[in-house]
């Protein structure tokens, strides 16, 4: 496995592991995660929520990158 394959699997376990726990404290604070791009959420919940996505950009940047 090169490094960018590394990279990635490695930023697809981290995106994961946040996805998971953005869901569940979403759960806990009485909110569904499936509306997460539709409601306001509280501080904590926005920076998980920031998070899982400046994460998601990096796995798409290096997909594509391998793509080319």
């Amino acid at each position: 496995m090169d490094n960018v394959s590394a990279r990635l699997h490695e930023l697809e376990s981290e995106l994961q592991k946040l996805t998971e726990n953005l869901e569940r404290e979403m759960r806990a604070r009485g909110f569904d995660p499936a509306q997460v791009d539709n409601v306001a959420l509280p501080a904590p919940l926005a920076a998980l929520y920031l998070q899982q996505q400046s994460l998601m950009e990096q796995v798409e940047e290096i997909r594509e990158g391998n793509e080319q």
